[in-house]
């Protein structure tokens, strides 16, 4: 292990070039006009793995390519699937960014770029640290495939399918993600739960066109009224979701769990700073990293009603929109959770309004068991890499492949997050710390150690 650590530091700045070279691609999964940029991205990934002498395939779908690879040469060992992907987010808005979305920029100790974080400079570290273990030795501790897609900024519309009619092939012990946050700076952490994800669009029509406010106000039901009450009616005063049945499933955190969560350095005034308000708010009777983490929430995600351009037109609008979302908890299931609330804005709907309910997409939400060995030993890994003892923590947002892989291949993830929560995901002046990156690379080389004494 001690060649490999020399050969990683050794090769610090190639490390960065690569990275530079991959992130100048602007592999946008959701523009069809970027089509050839996703398989070019695609292919950098293939080459990265075929030269460090993974046996590597790349699989059209009826999307943008799967890359996999393997190296399977530890007899009676076990397996590590890793995933990572190389699509990224649209750059808009392009006028704040202070320089070139996909013109990597070295900014102190920081890579600013579209996908920086999410997710090149993660999955590259891996690629990069369990690559050089190979090269140095020959072989690996353990047996490694790796999955890399170009789909998941848009949902993994044909991941599952793939998946599904590859599970021979991508059989495996555990997954290794790397697709996520640390604790802090200079505190790595695994994640060992995600949130689930119900969207919903709901659209209110009121009148068959829209209508002057003075001949028409007070006669007619203003649909941007109507749909507001129904939104606001979802919450209560105390942070609760009202609707009926939303909690049945929801598993309580215990006494020790939320003792954990308590002794984690959390600074609540440096949060409210950070995002610009006087106080936080949410579900009575929880602390903030408690709601965030390990509690149901619903929020409004936007409106669209009337008249909203420059100036003054006095309307009473024809229709409303509105899209919310609902991130769940462990055993909440996204599919009940539809029909109860889709059960409910009917009920609540005057009937002065024709209502139109819209499931857009939903995701399972994931609960590692922290007792697993595997975590265990990325702990231990995530120490000797970065230098600092790991905690487990949990995460609001949700990563619906981690679900799949439970559901199609029967095994847990070890979610180890190497970015931080101020890197910009999905926004202008996207970063990663290059210092985290050189971390990243060394500890996976140590995590294939500590998976091979398990």
């Amino acid at each position: 292990m001690q060649k490999v650590i020399e050969d990683i530091r050794a090769q610090k700045d190639a490390h960065v070039e690569k990275l530079k070279e991959w992130l100048r691609i602007p592999s946008v999964s959701t523009d069809s006009s970027h089509k050839g940029d996703v398989r070019k991205a695609a292919e950098f990934v293939v080459e990265e793995l075929r030269g460090y002498g993974f046996d590597v395939e790349l699989h059209d779908t009826p999307g943008h390519p799967v890359v996999t690879a393997s190296w399977l040469g530890a007899a009676d060992q076990k397996t590590m699937l890793v995933y990572g992907h190389y699509d990224v987010q649209p750059p808009d808005p392009v006028d704040l960014w202070r320089h070139g979305p996909f013109e990597p920029t070295i900014e102190g100790t920081n890579i600013v770029a579209r996908g920086a974080t999410d997710d090149k400079g993660q999955a590259l570290a891996l690629v990069r640290g369990i690559g050089a273990y190979l090269k140095v030795n020959g072989s690996l501790p353990i047996n490694v495939k790796f999955l890399i897609e170009g789909e998941e900024e848009i949902g993994s519309p044909n991941l599952g399918p793939f998946i599904e009619s590859h599970k021979g092939d991508l059989a495996a012990d555990v997954v290794l993600v790397s697709d996520c946050s640390q604790f802090g700076p200079g505190q790595p952490a695994i994640t060992v739960a995600l949130k689930g994800l119900m969207y919903m669009e709901v659209e209110v029509t009121g009148p068959n066109k829209d209508l002057h406010s003075g001949s028409f106000g007070g006669a007619v039901e203003n649909p941007g009224h109507a749909l507001c009450k129904m939104l606001s009616s979802l919450k209560d005063d105390d942070g609760r979701v009202t609707i009926p049945g939303f909690y049945d499933d929801v598993i309580d955190l215990t006494a020790e769990e939320r003792e954990a969560i308590a002794a984690l350095p959390f600074d609540e005034a440096e949060y409210r700073e950070e995002l610009g308000v006087a106080r936080v708010h949410g579900e009575k009777g929880y602390s903030t990293l408690e709601r965030v983490w390990a509690r149901p929430t619903l929020d409004v995600n936007g409106l669209l009603c009337g008249w909203t351009g420059e100036g003054a037109k006095t309307v009473l609008p024809s229709k409303a929109m509105g899209k919310f979302s609902m991130r769940l908890v462990a055993n909440q299931d996204p599919e009940k959770i539809e029909a109860l609330v889709v059960e409910h804005l009917h009920k609540i709907c005057p009937p002065t309004v024709k209502l139109d309910v819209r499931p857009l997409h939903g995701a399972m939400p994931v609960l590692v068991p922290s007792d697993s060995p595997f975590l265990a030993a990325g702990k231990r890994a995530l120490a000797k890499g970065f230098g600092a003892e790991p905690v487990f923590i949990r995460e609001g947002g949700s990563i619906p492949v981690v679900a799949t892989f439970k559901e199609l291949l029967g095994i847990d993830t070890i979610l180890m997050g190497l970015g931080l929560h101020d890197d910009n995901a999905h926004s202008p002046n996207e970063k990663f710390s290059l210092e985290d990156y050189q971390r990243g690379i060394e500890t996976v080389a140590y995590l294939l150690d500590e998976i091979a004494a398990l």
